[in-house]
């Protein structure tokens, strides 16, 4: 969590969206790919930059089933960019199998985000480490974080 945290730094800043910080670890605890909010474009999220890094090989299928996503902010459930697929479904289509996060997603830009209990439902181990949200969150200071 401490990497997805110092990525999330990294995040462009903006009056419209986290800074989040997302890596995906095997099951050996070997790095598969991070990434981070606004690393490649205005409208990328960080679980969608790190998943991007991944091929679609059968190897990197097998590699996902049994690894772990850290995200610093709960995954969304739904995208201001109509366009965009929200991190909850791009998580289930991988195959990930654990979700790691720091802090839920607070209503500054979506009333009801319900990552969490979606992958729940789908039968996806979620940990929250309510311990380092303060920290997960300090670069989102500037943003109403009811």
């Amino acid at each position: 969590m401490r990497h997805a945290i110092g990525l999330a730094r990294l995040c462009p800043k903006s009056t419209t969206a986290f800074a989040v910080g997302a890596v995906i670890v095997g099951a050996d605890g070997v790095e598969l790919a991070d990434g981070f909010s606004r690393e490649t474009d205005p409208k990328v999220h960080a679980e969608e930059a790190a998943l991007n890094k991944l091929g679609d090989e059968p190897s990197t299928r097998d590699a996902l089933a049994h690894a772990t996503i850290y995200s610093t902010l709960e995954p969304c459930s739904q995208r201001g960019s109509a366009d965009r697929v929200p991190c909850t479904d791009r998580i289930l289509a991988a195959g990930i199998r654990r979700v790691v996060i720091a802090w839920r997603e607070p209503a500054t830009f979506v009333t009801n985000c319900v990552g969490v209990e979606k992958l729940r439902e789908h039968g996806i181990e979620v940990i929250e480490l309510a311990d380092m949200a303060d920290e997960a969150m300090s670069m989102n200071r500037h943003l109403d974080l009811n």
